[in-house]
């Protein structure tokens, strides 16, 4: 990765931080974008002292303005961009039934269209440098999860739009990565949006028993330098996506399990 131009969207915590240092730690020169812009400064701060290029972005992915004027910016101080890992998110926690129509609309913004915004406008460039397309993913794209339904819907939507754009692309050059982590220490489960679309403010998970955001930072650089079409880590997360192939109601009743187990789950059993 060294003198890569790598663009991180959501970098301002979680997955998309531990891969903003793990890029560092490999010399790449950065292009952060997030709605926080003061985390990122302070990431900013913190990753100077690997001695690499860093810029960040105020970015929100779900206005296409913003992701346009991210790409245009990143060509103004770098002059290429060479990979572009789309790995801002937000999830939710609510049934369809409860749920503000609102909260699956803006799911679907960040998570699909703001994938779709900042990919269009990088490919030309990506094109050129003959270089690479992450979309960090979920085992939610594979199985459908309750009371996750925007959630699963928008990483469903992603995979398929990735998949098609590899397609798209086969004599191209462009390598396109699948990131799929499986249950990452982060923030996301605690800003997850509930019915109304506040942040519910608690895990339903203990985050310190799952995997680190810096693990799966490393384990999603080395796919992008070996160029892999998916990846998907955790144990848990690799039999899901198996099981879901070739035994999908077994899953579905295994998944329904799980989630109507956790604490204060959404789903009342009738």
């Amino acid at each position: 990765m060294t003198d890569k131009v790598v663009v991180i969207t959501g970098a301002s915590s979680g997955i998309g931080k531990a891969l903003a240092f793990e890029m560092a730690r490999r010399k790449a020169r950065l292009s952060l974008a997030a709605r926080n812009v003061q985390e990122l400064e302070k990431i900013k701060s913190e990753i100077d002292s690997h001695s690499v290029d860093v810029m960040v972005h105020k970015t929100d992915v779900s206005v296409e303005k913003d992701c346009k004027d991210l790409i245009e910016r990143t060509m103004e101080h770098f002059g290429r961009i060479d990979v572009l890992i789309n790995n801002a998110g937000i999830s939710m926690r609510a049934t369809l039934e409860d749920m503000d129509i609102e909260v699956f609309r803006k799911v679907i913004d960040v998570n699909l269209f703001g994938a779709v915004y900042c990919t269009k406008y990088a490919l030309p460039h990506l094109l050129k440098a003959k270089g690479s397309v992450v979309g960090v993913s979920s085992i939610a794209g594979y199985v459908g999860l309750p009371a996750r339904t925007a959630y699963s819907s928008s990483k469903y939507g992603l995979q398929g739009f990735l998949d098609a754009l590899r397609t798209e692309n086969r004599k191209t050059g462009l390598h396109v990565l699948v990131a799929c982590p499986g249950y990452t220490e982060s923030n996301i489960r605690k800003k997850a949006l509930d019915a109304s679309g506040k942040s519910q403010d608690e895990s339903p998970l203990k985050e310190d028993k799952i995997m680190s955001a810096a693990t799966v930072a490393s384990e999603i650089t080395k796919a992008i330098e070996e160029r892999k079409r998916t990846l998907t880590l955790t144990t848990e997360g690799k039999l899901a996506v198996f099981l879901s192939k070739f035994f999908p109601s077994f899953i579905e009743g295994m998944v329904f399990k799980k989630v109507t187990s956790e604490p204060g789950s959404p789903i009342r059993l009738k």
